[in-house]
C-alpha cells in the first residue's frame, strides 16, 4: 500500500512534533513537510502536492481559512483535514464551505486521528464525534436559532440590525423599522462590523445569509 503523504500545517511546534512522531510510527503514513503559517501551507502544498493537509485554523499570515480558500481556487488535488481547538459553529461551517474535507479537534485520540486522515485521503468527509453532534444539532434547529448560535457575540438588537442589513435595508429604513435613531443604527452597524471582522455592509450581509439570517 502506498503511504498517505501528509503535510502538517500548525504554528505550535510541540503539537507538530507530537503529530509527526505519531504519523512517523505508522507505515501507512509519511510526513513530507511542515508549515507554520497560512502562506507556508499554500506554498508547501503547491510544491509538495501532499495527499492530505492537516491544517490548524489559527495561524499567522492568512490563517488556516485563508489557506483553504486559496487552495480551493488553485484546484489542488490535496485534501484538507482541519485539526484545531475551535469547535464553534462558525469555525466549522466556514471551514467546510471554504473547501475542507474533514474537521477534527486537537484532543482526538491517536486512533481517531489516523482514521480521519485515512478517510480524507480516500475522499470521504470525516468529523470528530463532537463536531458531528454539533452539526446534527445545528441542522435540527430552526433558522433563527442557527443564526443566534452562529453569532453569539452579537446582542439581540445587533442581530435584528444585521438581519435587516442582509435584506438590503439602508440605515434610514432600519431606523424606521426598529423605531430607533439613525445614529443608533450606525453605532450598531459599526459594532457588528467590528465583532464579525468584516469591512462593510456587503460582507456583513453575506455572513448573515450564510448563517441563515434573512
Amino acid at each position: 500500500m502506498t503511504p498517505v503523504r501528509v503535510l502538517i500545517a500548525d504554528d505550535h511546534p510541540l503539537f507538530r512534533k507530537g503529530l509527526r512522531t505519531l504519523l512517523d510510527s505508522m507505515p501507512q503514513m509519511t510526513v513530507i513537510g511542515e508549515a507554520t503559517s497560512g502562506r507556508e501551507a499554500v506554498e508547501q502544498t503547491l510544491a509538495l502536492q501532499p495527499d492530505v493537509i492537516l491544517l490548524d485554523l489559527q495561524m499567522p499570515a492568512g490563517g488556516g481559512l485563508g489557506a483553504i480558500r486559496e487552495l480551493a481556487q488553485r484546484a489542488t488535488s490535496s485534501r484538507i483535514l482541519v485539526v484545531t481547538l475551535f469547535d464553534d459553529d462558525e469555525s466549522v461551517f466556514t471551514a467546510l464551505k471554504a473547501g475542507a474535507r474533514g474537521y477534527v479537534l486537537k484532543d482526538a485520540d491517536e486512533a481517531e486521528m489516523i482514521r480521519a486522515i485515512q478517510a480524507v485521503a480516500e475522499g470521504e468527509a470525516i468529523f470528530s464525534p463532537a463536531i458531528a453532534a454539533r452539526m446534527m444539532h445545528y441542522f435540527a434547529a430552526p433558522p433563527t436559532a442557527r443564526a443566534g448560535a452562529s453569532f453569539p457575540e452579537l446582542t439581540e438588537r445587533e442581530r435584528e440590525v444585521l438581519t435587516l442589513i442582509a435584506r438590503g435595508y439602508a440605515n434610514a429604513q432600519i431606523a424606521e423599522e426598529l423605531t430607533i435613531s439613525l445614529k443608533t443604527v450606525r453605532n450598531h452597524a459599526s459594532s457588528i462590523f467590528n465583532k464579525l471582522q468584516v469591512a462593510d455592509r456587503a460582507q456583513a450581509a453575506i455572513r448573515a445569509r450564510e448563517a441563515g439570517l434573512k
